[in-house]
């Protein structure tokens, strides 16, 4: 409970009407994985990362209810945003555009060549499974980046937030007190393809 997982759920369920404290009976056991609950019927649904929904797949286990990366409208926005410490930021503004430039780079890498980093991430022990590394890179969207928009994405995210009662701001208020753009739109123009 209030982890990434459980708060992406939450979100979603109240998208879909559901009223997350009512409607949903929430399992957490640290001493077991979801993946293995859900196959020995013990839940009725989790939250899964590749390669689970991949292993479950080939076993013919369950069935997929959403993929925040194909389905909408989660597919149409981007999944993570890059936060950093507004100190740190103001003091070392370089170093803030090189990591975002890495990420970029990393991001256009995954994209324009699915194999390499689906290898990499074989190679330094992520997976074990090429296989699944392999559809799971080229499912996701990395090229994206150039076409999304950041503030419609944390606007979209914040009132998710907000209407499963996890903040309490509006979404304005937090695009105009915590967002800063510049970083990503100088990296835009640099990195055309």
């Amino acid at each position: 409970m209030g982890s990434l997982g459980n708060t992406l759920v939450l979100m979603m369920a109240a998208q879909v009407g559901l009223d997350p404290d009512k409607d949903i009976h929430w399992v957490a056991d640290p001493a077991v994985k979801p993946i293995e609950l859900f196959t020995q019927g013990q839940i009725d649904a989790f939250l899964g990362f590749p390669p689970e929904p991949q292993d479950l797949r080939a076993q013919h286990i369950g069935r997929m209810i959403l993929n925040s990366a194909t389905d909408r409208p989660w597919s149409q926005y981007f999944c993570c945003l890059l936060g950093g410490d507004r100190e740190y930021v103001r003091k070392y503004p370089v170093a803030t555009k090189r990591v975002l430039r890495a990420i970029l780079k990393a991001a256009d890498l995954c994209a324009s060549d699915p194999a390499r980093a689906a290898r990499s991430l074989v190679d330094r022990g992520f997976t074990a499974r090429y296989d699944y590394a392999l559809q799971s890179v080229s499912e996701l969207p990395y090229d994206k980046w150039r076409e999304y928009d950041p503030e419609d994405t944390l606007r979209f995210y914040a009132l998710r937030l907000h209407d499963a009662g996890l903040i309490k701001s509006s979404p304005n208020k937090i695009i105009a007190e915590s967002t800063d753009w510049s970083f990503l739109n100088e990296l835009r123009r640099e990195l055309k393809a």
